[in-house]
């Protein structure tokens, strides 16, 4: 049977605020409710004795292996930590973590694995940030939380998990909270069976509206994410809005800018946590990063982490280098970038402060050695922080980190559609080095490219780069921004399947005059993407291994002259051809005249070129037959063909000439440029080193100058109430004047003589009437201060 069970956190300081929650919550509800209270031997008795005179629903004490039902409340022991199985309370021994215990984590982020979307808690207080990480997964699987907020409370203390901004899907007072629980519950299908696929339900144009919608105005596209997963989130949104139809939601999204915002949070996953799957970390570092570092040639190490989320994964990586380093004995310039889309999610890892429940995440032996406790808090040490730079980034649509040696993209791909991740890999395997590393999620794999990388470890899923042809690898990489569409990036000119035909159909149509010579289609880097015709003559496949390159497929007497041709028109953009070659064909020659020019006619075939191979006798007149005219004119074809081939050496020498010098001169005024643009940068870059240490300095000036004024004002304090202990203590009535003559402190025994009371301080001494038989007071203390 289906019904929602809701897991409620709670400690000492919150037992009135579970005292309203029940004392609002209907008797008939077909609700299961399982307390993890966080409490000391004193507060459980208080809170056995609470429920039991408050709730209307029966409670019981939770033991191991109780089936949860509907209509009880479930009391977890103090002694013992409790989890929730199948449906099924399990106790266990409590677990300390630095003498710090998180029963009310341990608990909730149980219910999230076990319930999914239908998990669902409230936490009533907490101590620390006890239920921080339980809420997030709960979060994560789309299930309901709800806190009790700062202004709601009881008590003082109030859980680090109660921002309403970030976790928390409702912030009431506990006695409105039932009624919120009952209405989500009763939207949301909780008591029902769960929905049939969404896809079958014609949700698309909805989906469509809504992408657009968050595209227009966060600037990111979520039309690649998983359909099921995407509407999941969105049904949840329209829940808590208690909004039943999807228009409705769309009109209300349309309307409303705060929650355009709401649901681009509520689509970005976090789930996270440090040396999450803690054997593949260890299989990483063991046999993958230890034989990396081993070998590595320069000092410097480069990773990058898209989907960062809060930092935890970069952080684990940038520990386990730090031990790799301190192993070897040797040091590297570790930079690991870390990217997400949320901005939240990169400010929480700049920061570096986790709660104390990372204590179960992390070793022992690594929590002292690379964690602070700040404020309750553990702060990364400088020394891991150093190695870490977050940024905001879109691996949709911005262009990837390069160089890296390793790139941790876990359980990101898992939420994109297969096409989106077909397009992914590529990218990831550009932004690597030859011998660079890629680590997946448990869930994850390479699926068909396995042209492009080779397994490591199957179980862990890592895997190295394997070296593709560079052609092969600019045609699987994805355009800027990737989109539906397709390929769109401007650099990307090679055909796709269905364009060959077309492709023919221009070369044909090219050469369609009155012949059809040998022809072929060369990408910028001289490599043959299409071939017309025979060309055997002219090419052949060079040894060793397989290139498509066709300069080194040129023949012997073509290749110089080819590569020069295919340079000049390039850089020129114009048809460029040399007649009278002689290119050696299986111990014979054929003369040939080579022709390379730019390809416009078709627009995928922009920046490409066109080489045609024509042997120079086909458009010559035939011979007359007549021997005595051929052996006349033998001898003036042979000098003729001499002095062509002269001819063309010497353009030949003078066009190499003119590359070298153009060469030349591009390499010295680019030389030129980046040593001017390197000694700005140093420059640069010390002058922000010498204003940080200003900055630094003057920061510890304003320390110790603001510790000095401190202390001085305590002294004066102490001093100045001294003072008046003194005073008051000599029985004496005194009145302190300013050279105006008004009143700035008496003592006690002054009033028997003059009437004073606190607010007369700073009133003229002149104003006051006196017992004093004396007359003239003021006048007398005026000829004193002039005399």
């Amino acid at each position: 049977m289906a019904f929602p069970r809701v897991g409620i956190g709670v400690t000492a300081d919150g037992l009135r605020s579970l005292e309203a929650f029940f004392a609002n919550l209907p008797e008939n509800c077909g609700i299961a409710f399982i307390l993890a209270p966080h409490l000391d031997m004193e507060a459980a008795g208080a809170l056995e004795e609470l429920l039991a005179g408050c709730s209307r629903l029966p409670v019981l004490a939770a033991a191991d292996g109780m089936i949860a039902q509907p209509g009880y409340v479930y009391l977890g022991p103090t002694g013992s930590d409790m989890e929730i199985i199948q449906g099924a309370l399990h106790l266990k021994a409590p677990q300390n973590h630095n003498g710090m215990r998180m029963p009310i984590d341990l608990f909730l982020r149980s219910l999230a694995h076990d319930q999914g979307e239908r998990a669902i808690c409230i936490i009533l207080s907490g101590t620390g940030a006890d239920g921080t990480l339980g809420m997030r997964e709960i979060r994560a699987e789309l299930g309901m939380t709800m806190v009790l907020g700062v202004n709601h409370a009881t008590g003082e203390d109030q859980p680090v998990n109660g921002s309403p901004g970030r976790l928390a899907d409702f912030v009431l007072p506990a006695e409105q909270m039932p009624a919120q629980l009952l209405a989500y519950i009763k939207r949301s299908g909780l008591w029902a069976v769960p929905q049939a696929d969404p896809a079958e339900n014609g949700i698309d144009d909805v989906l469509a509206k809504i992408f657009a919608t968050l595209r227009s105005q966060t600037g990111h596209d979520f039309s690649f994410y998983k359909k099921n997963t995407i509407y999941r989130r969105i049904e949840r949104r329209m829940h808590l809005h208690q909004m039943e139809n999807a228009t409705e939601y769309v009109r209300y999204l349309e309307q409303d800018e705060a929650e355009v915002v709401s649901l681009f949070k509520e689509l970005l996953i976090h789930v996270t946590s440090f040396f999450r799957d803690p054997e593949a970390f260890e299989f990483l570092k063991t046999n993958v990063l230890l034989d990396l570092l081993a070998h590595k040639q320069n000092d410097d190490i480069r990773i990058w982490v898209p989907g960062c989320s809060t930092g935890e994964e970069v952080y684990s990586l940038a520990i386990i280098l730090r031990e790799c380093m301190d192993k070897l004995k040797r040091d590297f310039s570790v930079q690991i970038f870390g990217t997400d889309i949320d901005d939240d999610a990169v400010e929480t890892a700049r920061s570096a402060l986790y709660p104390p429940a990372i204590a179960s995440e992390v070793r022992p032996d690594r929590l002292p050695r690379f964690f602070s406790l700040d404020k309750n808090l553990y702060k990364v040490k400088k020394e891991i922080r150093e190695m870490a730079i977050f940024a905001l980034q879109d691996v949709i649509k911005d262009p990837p980190f390069t160089k890296l040696d390793l790139v941790c993209c876990r359980n990101l791909l898992i939420y994109l559609e297969p096409p989106l991740q077909k397009k992914l890999l590529p990218l990831f395997h550009y932004a690597l080095k030859p011998d660079g590393i890629l680590l997946l999620g448990s869930s994850e794999s390479i699926g068909g490219s396995t042209d492009l990388f080779v397994t490591i470890n199957h179980k862990y899923k890592i895997f190295a780069r394997r070296e593709v042809p560079s052609f092969k690898q600019r045609m699987r990489m994805p355009a800027f921004p990737i989109t539906s569409s397709g390929f769109t990036r401007q650099f990307q000119h090679l055909p796709v399947k269905t364009e060959k035909t077309s492709i023919s159909q221009i070369v044909d149509k090219m050469l369609l005059e009155s012949y059809a010579p040998p022809c072929a289609i060369i990408n910028e880097n001289s490599e043959i993407i299409y071939i017309h015709g025979r060309t055997g003559k002219y090419l052949e496949p060079s040894p060793g291994q397989a290139s498509m390159n066709i300069v080194s497929m040129a023949r012997e007497g073509l290749r110089y002259e080819l590569r020069s041709a295919i340079r000049q028109a390039a850089v020129q953009q114009s048809s460029v051809t040399l007649e009278g070659l002689r290119v050696k064909d299986n111990g014979g020659t054929t003369d040939l005249n080579l022709t390379v020019k730019p390809v416009r006619e078709l627009k995928n075939l922009e920046g490409m070129l066109l080489v045609v191979f024509e042997e120079a006798s086909a458009h010559q007149p035939e011979a007359s037959g007549k021997i005595q005219l051929a052996a006349a004119l033998q001898n003036d074809q042979q000098i003729a063909e001499m002095e062509q081939e002269l001819k063309n050496t010497r353009e030949q020498l003078h066009r190499t000439i003119e590359e070298i010098e153009t060469s030349y001169e591009e390499v010295a005024s680019s030389n030129e440029e980046l040593q001017s643009s390197n000694e700005e940068l140093q420059s640069t870059n010390e002058e922000l080193e010498t204003s940080k240490e200003e900055l630094q300095s003057l920061y510890e000036e304003l320390v110790v100058v603001n510790a000095e004024l401190q202390t001085k004002i305590s002294e004066l304090s102490n001093a100045n109430d001294d003072i008046r202990n003194l005073l008051n203590s000599t029985q004496i009535a005194t009145i302190f004047l300013d050279y105006d003559l008004n009143i700035k402190r008496f003592t006690p025994l002054t009033t028997n003589l003059i009437n004073l009371i606190p607010a007369d301080i700073g009133r003229p001494l002149g104003h006051l009437v006196s017992k004093l038989r004396q007359e003239g007071l003021a006048s007398e203390v005026r000829q004193v201060l002039d005399t």
